[in-house]
């Protein structure tokens, strides 16, 4: 029984290891970059290993200390990964001192989850949130109807309802500042909305609304297509000749920590208010243990905080994320942009082009390179 227990925990030991070293290459398969998501679990679970190797097989083969300093390398690179994300980090979004007033907006971001029979209960945590700009994705036909109802409160508002899961919309009680698109940036039947709303004192500020498809085993889905479009909208931001304080919101099916978002931030040049304060995990709502923080909030480094929350439950699989920002003058000496890294340009190249690539080649063999799965 004593060698059976070795065996086992010597094989969970080399799982989490491998994984570990897995996820440091930047290939899109989803077994590598689905290492991405649980590594608090990870550095958990390698922590009671740890635990029970120094007990029972401290002495022994040389592979047992082999394991233990393994386990050692996993613990301490899921930390490095977490770290910014907890209280113990420095704020890269400082808090707001300045009084209420036309230059603060209220958004919130929800994934309504489209089999979510539960319309009433989502429009009265929206009516309790009071935001200024309303983002819903997994919004089909019926999510859209039920929505009707924040048309009197939010006269603006763009709508792409689809039957698949990315369906999206966007409610506001600002104005658009010239006409909002509906871009189907990687793959044509995955819809983000792209507008520019004026805050109350005159302030306009460009908004994406955005919900890439995830990387999942089920269809063999990798996360290319997921990274591409965050790359394409983030290559897109930093381009913009006239610089207009930008605030990219979504669910984007990737945790706050991976690569391709941190490249994302790196590229755009955005901050993320939850480094410093927390995770604010958002999915999944049926869970009490496994949730991860994948619906974002991003913006420009104009902005501060006034409040960043997660909301309680609507019959999603999702939390909605709350947030009030506040332009200010002063915040960019404040809050300094984030550094790109010498290899960042060339790597969002090979992305962009491996999901070309691959359109290509799909479209030449007659695939189909769409699916129904959520995200």
């Amino acid at each position: 029984m004593h060698a059976l227990l070795h065996v086992i925990l010597a094989l969970v030991a080399f799982w989490l290891i491998s994984g570990t070293l897995l996820n440091f290459s930047k290939h899109p398969h989803w077994y590598i970059r689905g290492w991405d998501f649980p590594r608090v679990f990870t550095a958990i679970i390698s922590a009671a290993l740890l635990v029970v190797y120094a007990i029972f097989f401290r002495s022994g083969p040389w592979w047992n200390a082999a394991v233990m300093a393994g386990l050692l390398f996993v613990i301490g690179r899921q930390l490095y990964m977490i770290y910014p994300y907890t209280p113990l980090a420095a704020k890269k979004v400082k808090q707001t001192e300045r009084p209420p007033g036309g230059h603060r907006f209220r958004l919130m971001m929800s994934n309504v989850l489209q089999e979510n029979e539960e319309h009433e209960k989502w429009l009265k945590v929206v009516r309790e949130s009071n935001p200024d700009v309303i983002v819903a994705v997994e919004v089909d036909a019926k999510w859209d109807a039920a929505l009707a109802a924040l048309a009197k409160d939010y006269p603006h508002h763009v709508r792409q309802p689809q039957d698949n899961y990315y369906g999206v919309v966007l409610y506001s009680r600002l104005p658009f500042e010239g006409q909002p698109k509906v871009r189907f940036i990687v793959q044509d039947d995955i819809p983000s909305i792209h507008a520019t709303i004026r805050l109350k004192d005159g302030q306009i500020v460009c908004l994406h609304a955005m919900h890439p498809r995830p990387p999942e085993p089920i269809r063999n889905q990798d996360s290319a297509p997921r990274d591409a479009e965050l790359v394409l909208i983030g290559k897109e931001i930093a381009a913009e000749e006239r610089h207009v304080p930008t605030v990219v919101c979504g669910d984007l099916n990737d945790v706050a920590w991976s690569y391709t978002t941190q490249l994302f931030l790196r590229l755009s040049k955005l901050l993320d208010p939850r480094m410093g304060r927390g995770m604010y995990n958002s999915y999944s709502a049926n869970s009490r243990i496994f949730r991860f923080p994948l619906d974002h909030v991003f913006h420009s480094n104009e902005f501060k905080l006034v409040e960043l929350r997660v909301c309680e439950h609507v019959g999603s699989d999702h939390f909605p994320m709350l947030i009030e920002l506040s332009c200010d003058p002063e915040a960019p000496a404040e809050q300094p942009e984030p550094a790109t890294k010498a290899e960042d340009h060339e790597d969002a190249h090979e992305i962009v082009q491996e999901q070309a690539e691959r359109e290509q080649a799909g479209e030449e063999h007659g695939h189909v390179t769409q699916g129904a799965g959520r995200g």
